[in-house]
């Protein structure tokens, strides 16, 4: 070391601790070990940065006594590391080189009586900007202080480097995702145990973990967001055996110190849930269920519905609801097409009602209803032949099916949806299904008895306030649609630990549904999605390979 740079070095240290113990809080917050072992080094160190540079006392006693407590209370931070990937690498590149470029801005400028000359804020920059790369730039200063903020930027520097280079080059921890022994073992819960939950076969998502009980009679799917491990729907399989698995569930929680979260569980679920945890619940909405042998357009109810479906069907439109093995591959691929093209947002939106994809060779049974119409004369041609409008259900045990997306061509007439959910009830009975679950509406409770005469000024700002954020969540438009076809509400519940865990879990579950993305940008996230698909292939037989290339 050069003489006399001492007390520079040792500020840039104390500052290197800080940054990293501050990046360390949430990890010690959740009682992981990694983080508590790094905080036992980095606390010893920071005291003596501390006393070199500064001579603090008061820092040296805080650094100690918070070395001392976590040493004391070690047996508490046992939780395991998170799935990771090497992307979080170039997250932190790009965060920690923001970060370092607002504290080194904030450095160069704390010392204006020891600035020579008056460097202007382009001068600051370009000053910061040299200074992570360890290079002296155009702002100068009187005394030692040009050491210590070199020093400092530097250290800044050289933090956003290593730990770029360590999330880079440290061993990936995938996120689980289900393997085709976990699929089948879920099918086969599913077809015995399949009708009680319309959400079953959402558990197939192959985005998901799962976790069976003891027994193996039953199973928990869920994915981990943000903290947070979601869970949706009842758990899969008898219910005798729920409790076995919502054990294991919560084992898996602690063991990671993940914060446990179920969300559109039925009435039954939540009461397991709550029984067996001692969780909380909170009812989400409702689900739109139709019994078919109920369905009819006849009435005044359904008058709006009945004019929709038969002005457009005087238009020309037809329908085709068929189950997806009696698809042609041609058709089938063309459906894949249109329903990736007609998508209104950049990623997948869905996650407690929503496959996340179309015509597997291992989901026959599910249903796709579609609009069909001739080209006008003169038009350009459509990529999409005569399609116009797609419905893709899901089976709901052996007579049951559950509506899982919904897309239409932009171009198309309105009530492109109306059309075809009145096509897929109609055609039930061919189909052998005598009730379908519809989408689920938010605090629907809420909205109904909030526009009623006599509802009370809390429940009507209450709803005032949904309908505000319908404008970006569709809340009550999603409510009006479902009711126009008179079904019966079944409501759906969120399972929570603690009150103040609820925004936690509110953003994780925005995340899952699309409606939050804190993905990567356009062109990574194609890549990225592309590389799903691929390893979606994966889970296909290899007597169905053929068919998926075709």
């Amino acid at each position: 070391m050069l003489p006399g740079t001492f007390g520079p070095f040792a500020a840039a240290v104390a500052l290197s601790a800080g940054i990293l113990l501050l990046l360390l809080a949430h990890g010690l917050k959740r009682r992981k070990r990694r983080a508590w072992r790094a905080a036992v080094v980095l606390l010893p160190i920071g005291a003596v940065a501390q006393f070199w540079y500064r001579h603090s006392v008061v820092g040296v006693l805080i650094s100690l006594v918070l070395l001392t407590l976590l040493v004391r209370h070690r047996s508490e931070f046992n939780a395991l590391p998170d799935p990771r990937s090497r992307w979080k690498a170039v997250a932190n590149f790009f965060l920690m080189g923001a970060g370092s470029l607002g504290l080194g801005l904030v450095i160069v400028s704390v010392h204006p009586n020891r600035t020579v000359g008056n460097p202007s804020i382009v001068d600051r920059i370009q000053h910061v900007m040299f200074g992570l790369f360890g290079v002296e730039g155009p702002v100068e200063y009187q005394g030692k202080t040009s050491w210590t903020v070199g020093y400092s930027l530097g250290a800044l520097g050289l933090l956003t480097a290593i730990t770029t280079i360590y999330l880079a080059f440290r061993p990936e921890h995938p996120a689980a995702r289900l393997t085709q022994d976990d699929e089948h073992k879920l099918r086969e819960l599913l077809a015995k145990h399949g009708a009680r939950d319309s959400l079953g076969h959402f558990a197939l998502r192959r985005d998901k973990a799962v976790v069976f009980s003891p027994s193996g009679k039953a199973a928990v799917t869920y994915r981990v967001v943000s903290g947070v491990m979601l869970a949706s729907g009842d758990p899969i399989g008898d219910v005798e055996a729920w409790p076995g698995a919502i054990e294991r569930f919560m084992d898996e929680a602690k063991a990671h110190s993940w914060t446990p979260a179920v969300v559109g569980c039925s009435e039954t679920g939540g009461e397991v849930w709550t029984r067996e945890t001692g969780l909380d619940a909170l009812e989400l909405g409702d689900e739109a269920v139709v019994d078919v042998a109920d369905f009819s357009l006849a009435g005044r109810a359904m008058r709006n519905v009945r004019q929709m479906v038969k002005r457009i069907e005087r238009n020309g439109y037809e329908t085709r609801v068929r189950r997806v093995r009696d698809l042609s591959d041609g058709e089938l691929e063309r459906v894949r097409r249109a329903a990736e093209d007609w998508r209104g947002t950049d990623t997948e939106r869905g996650f407690s009602m929503a496959l996340g994809r179309i015509g597997d060779p291992n989901d026959g049974d599910c249903v796709i209803a579609t609009a069909h119409k001739a080209d006008d004369e003169g038009a350009a041609p459509s990529p999409y032949g005569d399609l116009k409008a797609i419905l893709h259900f899901v089976p709901w045990g052996k007579d049951g099916m559950s509506l899982e997306m919904m897309r239409r061509d932009r171009a198309a007439d309105p009530g492109m949806n109306e059309l075809l959910i009145v096509a897929s009830l109609q055609a039930c009975e061919k189909i052998g299904v005598r009730q379908v679950s519809l989408n689920f509406a938010m605090f629907r409770s809420a909205l109904a008895r909030g526009e009623k005469i006599g509802a009370g000024p809390v429940l009507r700002m209450w709803r005032g306030l949904l309908v505000f954020l319908s404008r970006w969540f569709q809340i009550e438009s999603l409510y009006k649609f479902n009711a126009k076809f008179q079904p019966r509400w079944e409501p759906r519940f969120m399972v929570y630990r603690a009150h103040a865990d609820l925004p936690r879990i509110g953003f994780a579950v925005m995340q899952a549904e699309g409606f939050v993305n804190l993905g990567l940008p356009g062109p990574l996230a194609r890549l990225t999605r592309a590389a799903r698909r691929e390893r979606a292939c994966t889970h296909v037989p290899p007597s169905k390979q053929g068919a998926t290339a075709a």
